[in-house]
């Protein structure tokens, strides 16, 4: 992947909620990237944006599907999660202050194809990280949670998992980022999940079965701590010297219409993907 192709002398909208995600709703940010993908599918131009939550298990559709849902959902309420369910593909993911998230969105291209997209974000955390203890290799972690065939591990060991979503004519390339606390809990409190959720009854989907041991955050693996604010200014520097133009940016007033719609819209999923996650347990 040639990232100069990306990013030289293109102007990009810069919307940072690495602070202000940890305040809202984790549902906006579904919100927030479609209403994204839309202006950029409309040639408004390419939008980066980064954020972080407070703690939350995002689930997938299928794992609020699993035969004891309602008890794995209020499981993990009592850890503390706030529990909601992504209205795209993928399996449960943990969020929290120590997991960077951060999307690509932009004009969706014929000849970038689904793998192109992947390609770019790996290329673009490789670069991130040339100091990395070991390659910084894309493959499906076995035993991981939300495994994908373009997990990042070092060594072995799950940071990353990076996922797309495309909507009139704009595409999201998503990544999630353990950059500080333990890789291993978070995966420990998934692998709860799932044995509450399924309890040894049939299931219509393969869940992950899951080994803590695979899964670590940045600050394991290099054996240092790193902070939210030191990822931003590695993705910052990357992405400026591969030539991009940063405009920090706010939504405009049809934006503003957009969102409000999406929101409206993913929230109504949510509670009805819930709702039936609790009435298959009741």
């Amino acid at each position: 992947m040639n990232m100069s192709n990306m990013f030289h002398e293109i102007r990009w909208r810069w919307i940072d909620h690495s602070s202000s995600g940890l305040h809202f709703n984790p549902l906006q940010s579904f919100a927030y990237d479609d209403t994204f993908c839309v202006s950029a599918g409309t040639g408004v131009g390419p939008v980066m944006r980064a954020w972080v939550h407070s703690p939350v298990v995002v689930l997938g559709i299928q794992d609020s599907r699993l035969p004891s849902a309602a008890d794995g959902i209020a499981f993990l309420e009592e850890q503390g999660y706030q529990v909601i369910v992504r209205n795209s593909g993928g399996l449960a993911v943990v969020l929290d202050q120590g997991v960077f998230n951060l999307s690509f969105i932009f004009k969706e291209n014929k000849q970038f194809s689904i793998h192109s997209g992947y390609d770019l974000m790996w290329e673009a955390v490789r670069r991130m990280f040339p100091d990395a203890p070991a390659s910084i290799d894309a493959y499906e972690v076995k035993g991981s949670y939300c495994p994908g065939d373009y997990d990042l591990s070092i060594n072995g060991l799950k940071f990353a998992g990076i996922s797309q979503r495309r909507i009139r004519g704009g595409a999201a390339v998503q990544i999630y980022m353990a950059v500080h606390g333990s890789g291993a809990e978070r995966a420990r409190l998934l692998e709860q999940f799932y044995e509450r959720a399924v309890q040894g009854e049939p299931s219509k989907f393969e869940w992950p079965r899951i080994d803590p041991h695979v899964m670590a955050s940045l600050s394991e693996l290099y054996k240092e701590t790193f902070t939210i604010n030191d990822i931003l200014f590695r993705m910052l520097t990357t992405v400026k010297k591969e030539g991009a133009l940063i405009e920090e940016s706010l939504l405009d007033p049809d934006e503003q219409e957009r969102f409000h719609m999406y929101y409206d819209r993913v929230v109504e999923r949510n509670n009805k993907a819930l709702q039936k996650a609790g009435q298959q347990n009741p």
